[in-house]
């Protein structure tokens, strides 16, 4: 028996059935869109060299009081710790002794040119007896001779006199530079020799004060060549100026010249040292400090920096960057560094101006994928889920 369905539910039927069906199916998946990611665009430019060397301070001059004579010392008078000057009276032997022997001195001068006059007076006459044979020749050439040692007796008196006069004078011992003076090893009483192995005092000269560098032979013999290869230029002459960073890491207010680079290379160090002078009226710079010089040594033209946060290291210590090509694909690019160059290194290979680097972003991307390039820091658009679709529950 055959039933007979009316073509209206057949209709409705298969109408039906295609709902289903579409609803039974899985949406075609939307296409992502690309990544966003900060880059810079490289540009050349001049950069100077600079270098962060190690050092210390060390005095302008320095000089060790010491007696020239012996005695007793009567006074000090200086206070220690204090400065002093050039000429300065710091000690005082007891001069009585060295007084006698000035007057004793002159004494014996005062004999010798009256001895003097006399032998003179003496050879003159027999000069005039000479003429008219009343003196034999023998006596008068004794009496020139005896003029002539008395004349010469003279002058060594002279110099006894000088000679104590001297030593009188240094009963008052003087500072023989200007600076601070150290503590006194001797005191009012003691007994001083000269040529005694402790020094009465120290003078130190701290303003202007040295500073001794120390770099690596290698660092330059790589300026040098990086000079005879015309990448780099001399930063310029020996007199460049050299800022100071203290060991709290505060920066010295006054800024300092180089003096001379030293021509023999410290043999356990490896290390050839460099001179620097600074200005230290305040006398914040003490001798045997330990500080940092910051040098100019060099100027690279044309040079390239790229991001420090840019750049990522193989396990073999290669570096690299990702770059956005002309095809707006990110891509890997191999590159070789110099040294850093405040927050950023300089690239010596792999890089030209108008390369843009990614500095955000990197993990966002793989290499040989589009990406949208913007500049690095803008701040990134604010969008919705692809498709316009939004997040949340919503009735089923």
């Amino acid at each position: 028996m055959r039933l007979h369905i009316p073509s209206k539910i057949l209709v409705a039927s298969a109408l039906a059935l295609l709902t289903l069906t579409a609803c039974g199916r899985k949406p075609a998946p939307l296409a992502r869109p690309p990544a966003e990611v900060g880059v810079v665009t490289i540009a050349t430019q001049t950069v100077p060299l600079t270098t962060l060397l190690p050092g210390r301070t060390s005095p302008f001059a320095i000089s060790q009081v010491r007696p020239q004579i012996g005695g007793i010392i009567q006074a000090r008078l200086f206070q220690e710790g204090a400065n002093v000057r050039a000429g300065q009276v710091l000690y005082r032997i007891d001069p009585a002794p060295y007084r006698a022997a000035v007057d004793q001195a002159k004494g014996v001068l005062a004999s010798a040119e009256a001895n003097l006059v006399t032998m003179k007076l003496k050879a003159d006459r027999y000069a005039e007896l000479l003429k008219t044979d009343s003196v034999a020749r023998q006596a008068y050439d004794d009496a020139v001779a005896a003029s002539g040692q008395a004349a010469a007796a003279v002058q060594q008196a002279k110099a006894s006199v000088q000679t104590a006069q001297i030593n009188l004078g240094y009963t008052d011992i003087k500072a023989p530079i200007s600076g601070r003076i150290g503590r006194s090893t001797y005191t009012q009483g003691a007994l001083v020799t000269p040529g005694q192995t402790d020094a009465l005092a120290t003078i130190q000269t701290l303003d202007p004060i040295y500073v001794d560098l120390s770099q690596s032979s290698a660092e330059l013999i790589a300026l040098e060549n990086g000079l005879a290869q015309g990448r780099t230029h001399k930063g310029g002459a020996l007199s460049a100026k050299v800022k100071l960073i203290l060991e709290d890491g505060s920066t010295y207010p006054l800024q300092g010249k180089l003096e001379f680079t030293d021509v023999t290379v410290d043999p356990s160090s490896g290390a050839v040292t460099l001179r620097a002078v600074f200005p230290n009226p305040s006398s914040t710079l003490l001798p045997g400090m330990f500080v940092r010089a910051e040098i100019t040594e060099a100027v690279v033209q044309n040079a390239i920096l790229a991001p420090q946060q840019g750049v990522t290291r193989d396990p073999k210590g290669g570096a690299s960057v990702m770059i956005v090509d002309a095809q707006g694909k990110a891509q890997t690019r191999p590159i070789e560094v110099g040294q850093a160059v405040g927050p950023n290194w300089l690239v010596t290979k792999g890089l030209a101006a108008g390369d843009k680097v990614i500095i955000e972003g990197q993990q966002k991307v793989q290499p040989g994928a589009p990406v949208r390039a913007v500049p690095a820091g803008s701040a990134p658009s604010r969008r919705g889920p692809p498709g316009g679709a939004q997040q949340g529950r919503g009735r089923p």
